[in-house]
């Protein structure tokens, strides 16, 4: 999954383990399963973004799954949003430590970012039922795009429970991918809903900007 970018990786699972817990971005309880459970969960799900995407990862937290993927695929052009000082302060330190030179933080929500930075990719792991994490993502998308929402087994009932509100929203297809099949006990599972936003959004000028 890493090749040559494995110590990476490995740092990856012990800042996680280290300052991770002690910032409660992740639970003591999970630090065994970190491998399998979060960082190799994340990663698996590199194989929907094409060569050279530009990405936004809403809600990082932890920086799953945005920083997973930026180790696995350097090619990639990944951006963090998250709102807590204290967690976007963790994550610049944590992709400084790794060197990662195709990441960037941005502290704010999401709905505070539009007009600031765009991309073609939205992804989220654990953040909002599927028609609210919709409405923050949708705003973000460079022009038509698509949202990769990471979820469980809930995935189709989300999608059936909450299809009215994606239509509105400008929804032309919606997917369901599994990944990871050869490496993970359980593929980890997403939803990939693509948009075609009806009404261009002020500031969209300004799109593909960056905010270090």
């Amino acid at each position: 999954m890493f090749g040559d970018r494995m110590p990476s990786a490995i740092r990856f699972v012990e800042i996680l383990a280290d300052t991770g817990v002690s910032h409660g971005l992740i639970g003591p309880r999970e630090v065994p399963r970190l491998w399998e459970r979060h960082v190799l969960n994340c990663a698996v799900i590199e194989d929907a973004f094409p060569q050279d995407a530009r990405l936004i990862d809403v809600g990082s937290g932890a920086g799953l799954p945005g920083v997973a993927l930026a180790i696995a695929r350097p090619d990639l052009d990944v951006h963090l949003v998250e709102p807590m000082q204290r967690r976007t302060e963790w994550l610049t330190a944590t992709v400084t430590d790794l060197g990662l030179d195709n990441v960037t933080v941005h502290r704010g929500r999401a709905e505070e970012l539009v007009g600031v930075v765009s991309a073609p990719w939205v992804t989220a792991r654990a953040v909002a039922r599927t028609a609210k994490l919709a409405r923050w993502c949708v705003p973000l998308l460079d022009g038509r795009g698509t949202v990769v929402a990471m979820k469980g087994r809930s995935a189709q009932e989300e999608l059936d429970a909450d299809r009215r509100d994606l239509t509105k929203l400008g929804l032309v297809e919606a997917v369901i991918s599994e990944h990871g099949g050869s490496v993970l006990e359980e593929p980890t599972l997403t939803l990939d809903l693509s948009f075609e936003p009806k009404v261009r959004r002020a500031g969209s000028s300004r799109k593909g900007s960056r905010k270090r």
